[in-house]
């Protein structure tokens, strides 16, 4: 079977590269004339492309639960971070939205032209210090623009079954910008594992948890609450 799983990789890169050059290269030059929001539905139509092929090219289904949770003001989603996939996902389902992000990652060809055209709040995470304020101002502005900010609260990528540290930064951007907090669960790594060429078939699992309110909240006590919430889900969908 490991034989049927690398062909069926090698078959969704044939089409995910030339993808990804192609919407990285357009949004990362002519898309720059183009309005942030029509920009961003260009990238969104790639992201959806992608996520079908991969559907197709690697036998996975997505069940996703909780669309009617999404609030229609802008709001900060702190969600699990597995694999690749759910960055494209999210930044199709939840615009118009802002991630944060390493900076290292502009600097890959298309790639990261394609990322930087999204206006994202790319942070140094060698200086933690510094990364805070990014976060907190470029956040705060971004959210005042009317857009939905999206943070990986464990700061990078974790295996199934793991459990990284729940960084307090997207609660308190949260709290300081009055919008609420929508937690987001997904077992995406089960079939896009991080770090690793073979995709597996199966069905990923998306559960989008009630919106959380923020005024009058302690960023501490706050994280402690999403985090038990997403960390339930992780073992319910495995």
């Amino acid at each position: 079977m490991k034989v049927v799983y690398v062909v069926r990789s090698l078959l969704f890169y044939l089409i995910y590269i030339p993808l990804v050059g192609f919407f990285g290269l357009f949004s990362g030059t002519l898309g720059w004339l183009l309005p942030f929001k029509w920009r961003q539905n260009i990238v969104a139509l790639g992201n959806y492309m992608m996520l079908g092929w991969f559907g197709l090219s690697c036998g996975v289904k997505v069940q996703v639960t909780g669309l009617k949770n999404i609030p229609t003001g802008p709001f900060v989603a702190l969600s699990k971070h597995q694999s690749g996939w759910e960055t494209y996902y999210l930044q199709a389902v939840l615009r118009p939205v802002c991630t944060i992000l390493k900076k290292e990652l502009l600097r890959y060809p298309f790639f990261g032209w394609g990322l930087a055209a999204m206006r994202p709040i790319a942070i140094d995470r060698s200086n933690p210090r510094e990364a805070l304020r990014q976060v907190m101002q470029q956040g705060q502005n971004r959210i005042s623009e009317g857009n939905n900010v999206v943070i990986y609260p464990e700061g990078t990528r974790t295996d199934p079954g793991q459990v990284g540290n729940y960084g307090r930064s997207g609660a308190a951007l949260a709290i300081a910008s009055s919008v609420p907090i929508l937690p987001i669960a997904h077992n995406a790594g089960t079939c896009w594992p991080a770090r690793k060429f073979i995709k597996y078939p199966g069905t990923i699992s998306v559960v989008i948890g009630e919106a959380i309110a923020t005024k009058g909240q302690d960023s501490k006590v706050l994280t402690a609450q999403v985090q038990e919430w997403i960390e339930a889900r992780q073992k319910e969908i495995g």
